[in-house]
């Protein structure tokens, strides 16, 4: 089995800024794909940013600039640093990974249980 465990969530004032962190942990052969989603209240979970195993990245539009994501592949672990944090940006944040079980498969797909990020106006 497979855990991923997120921190680094909290309440920060509008501007400031926070470093999320997710830690894969289990039966893993090798992780691939790394992500960081969010859930506002009454809307539907949307993806913040990816990182390939390979460093490529991608972002939602709403993030570029502020939000910066990292891997630490020997750590299996996914960071979100989001910097110039606005209210809109208050949501639970979800991390996914795409984990190589062994050396032919199975793949699965796996997300941790949640952090709590609240940014005050």
């Amino acid at each position: 089995q497979v855990q991923l465990v997120e921190s680094g969530g909290g309440l920060v004032q509008a501007g400031g800024s926070l470093t999320l962190s997710c830690a894969a942990s289990g039966s893993i052969f090798s992780i691939g794909s790394m992500g960081w989603y969010r859930q506002a209240p009454g809307k539907q979970r949307e993806l913040v940013a990816r990182i390939t195993g390979g460093g490529n990245t991608n972002y939602a539009d709403s993030v570029k600039g502020r939000f910066t994501i990292s891997r630490d592949n020997a750590k299996s672990t996914v960071y979100l640093q989001m910097n110039s944090l606005k209210p809109e940006d208050t949501a639970v944040y979800y991390c996914n990974s795409g984990v190589l079980l062994g050396p032919l498969g199975p793949v699965g797909d796996y997300w941790g249980q949640g952090t709590q990020v609240a940014v005050s106006s």
